[in-house]
């Protein structure tokens, strides 16, 4: 297919390729630039993924810190959920915008290359991006976390935001957590879809989207980390707590959620492009 203007009779040769320029990138395009994100993860060496992977869960944890202060600085209105939320994007901001590897984007990404090529060495590979990734994560966040656990490391108001943040979240059933998370992680993927067409709008989808997520109280296996680990520091909530209300539910949901994104709604579209190339 011609891209947009490309053929028009009423263009100059000129004016054609400014409209094509202008055009939106067609599934296969946006298919073929996050595959390739894809492949540049699945090389990376296991020095590197971990690195980026710390440096993506101690960022996230600004999420935390961000929301927990608007809260703590809001009148306790009904409003005040909708207004607090927007601090949840920061740390989403830093990671994504920094190109630091976070696990629920590396869910979608390295996962496209291998449902291209689909063969087992492709399968493993992808798994060990994703174990990598997710514990480097993991221990970022708990670093995190026990810092901002520390006495007299924020002020009351706001450590008593922070208490109320991550005992919101561990107070979820098991399956309505597994469920939200599902969500999430359709959204984080979502947003990992949206970013190579967005432009200048790249900020605002990492916004609106990660906002979305703080608002429905839809748990993320990295930021909710950060808040489950916390109330576990901080004596508030058990280990066992932190694993079976938080970490287990959030992963099933967070990487079916990402998984379904990639493969039915994603790549099984542009499969039959791709064989045909």
């Amino acid at each position: 297919m011609a891209d947009a203007g490309e053929n028009s009779p009423h263009l100059d040769e000129k004016e054609q390729r400014q409209a094509a320029e202008r055009a939106a990138p067609g599934p296969l395009v946006i298919h073929e630039i996050v595959r390739e994100e894809g492949e540049a993860e699945l090389k990376r060496g296991w020095d590197g993924l971990a690195l980026s992977g710390l440096a993506a869960g101690l960022s996230i944890g600004f999420s935390f810190i961000a929301q927990a202060h608007l809260q703590a600085a809001l009148p306790d209105a009904p409003w005040r959920k909708l207004v607090a939320s927007f601090g949840y994007s920061l740390g989403f901001v830093i990671v994504v915008l920094g190109r630091q590897q976070l696990f629920t984007e590396t869910t979608l990404t390295a996962l496209i290359p291998t449902l291209t090529r689909r063969t087992l060495p492709a399968l493993l590979t992808t798994l060990r991006v994703w174990g990598i990734v997710l514990a480097a994560n993991l221990v970022g966040t708990y670093v995190f976390a026990f810092i901002a656990s520390r006495p007299g490391m924020f002020t009351e108001p706001a450590r008593a935001a922070m208490v109320d943040i991550s005992g919101d979240l561990l107070a979820l059933p098991f399956w309505q957590c597994a469920a939200r998370a599902g969500a999430a992680g359709w959204l984080i993927g979502l947003m990992v879809w949206l970013l190579p067409a967005a432009g200048s709008a790249r900020l605002l989808i990492i916004i609106l989207l990660t906002y979305v997520v703080a608002m429905c109280a839809f748990p993320h296996i990295i930021a909710g980390s950060v808040e489950a680990s916390f109330a576990v520091f901080t004596g508030h909530a058990p280990v066992s707590a932190y694993l079976t209300a938080f970490l287990i539910p959030t992963l099933i949901g967070n990487v079916f959620g990402g998984t379904a994104l990639a493969a039915v709604f994603n790549h099984a579209p542009v499969a039959g492009e791709l064989r045909r190339g």
